[in-house]
């Protein structure tokens, strides 16, 4: 498979920050909280298939495998150095879980695979292009009735959290990270089809505003 699309980008969009992510993120974002509140919306019962969709490094995926050992967790994530990184971390302690290299808009798992579905921090590296395919992507792989629960930058509360925002726009870039700012994800959603599209959370972090949305795939989807 070839990721060397000119539309991806990587985790903290360069090379030599991809080793730093875990310390960045956990300083800035105020992830193990936003992270936690993410599981905790959901209605994840033992067996579950779960995908985290843009899994990086493998935080949610291990935070998921944790909250329930029953869960049967895949990663997906299209930058090989970073899967290696999930990978030992997950190795390191003990846990089982699947790490796939594949492109968001391009999910390597059959139709109906899983029943939820998880992405944090990653809609924001997309084109709206791509984060329309990514969604149609989920849809197609989530099961009938499957759960899908977003963790990504959001419209600001107010103007102290958008201004705190410009840096993540100048590492990520304008154009990936624009929409999320103007709040459409839940738009992008509602044209791949799914429904009960809610707002769950906004967390206000030293970056700007983290917002946790969640929604359902039908279970009769219109054919």
């Amino acid at each position: 498979m070839n990721t060397k699309n000119t539309e991806y980008l990587k985790a903290l969009r360069f090379n030599w920050l991809t080793k730093h992510y875990d310390t960045i993120v956990s300083l800035t974002t105020r992830e193990a909280l936003f992270k936690k509140k993410l599981i905790e919306q959901s209605d994840l019962i033992d067996g579950d298939e779960v995908l985290d969709v843009g899994s990086g490094t493998g935080t949610l995926a291990i935070m998921l495998k944790q909250s329930n050992p029953n869960l049967m967790v895949t990663g997906v994530d299209g930058d090989a150095k970073i899967i290696s990184l999930a990978q030992k971390k997950t190795n390191d302690k003990n846990i089982q879980i699947s790490f796939k290299q594949g492109l968001s808009f391009d999910l390597p798992f059959s139709k109906s695979a899983f029943n939820s579905c998880f992405s944090s921090l990653f809609f924001h590296h997309l084109t709206d292009e791509n984060k329309l395919k990514t969604f149609n992507e989920i849809f197609r792989v989530l099961k009938n009735g499957g759960q899908l629960h977003v963790a990504d930058w959001g419209k600001p509360k107010n103007i102290f959290m958008r201004l705190l925002f410009y840096p993540i726009q100048f590492l990520d870039g304008f154009e990936t990270t624009s929409s999320n700012i103007k709040g459409i994800l839940p738009k992008l959603m509602e044209d791949s089809g799914f429904i009960e599209i809610k707002i769950e959370q906004e967390i206000s972090t030293m970056f700007g505003t983290m917002t946790l949305y969640s929604a359902e795939k039908p279970i009769s989807p219109a054919t």
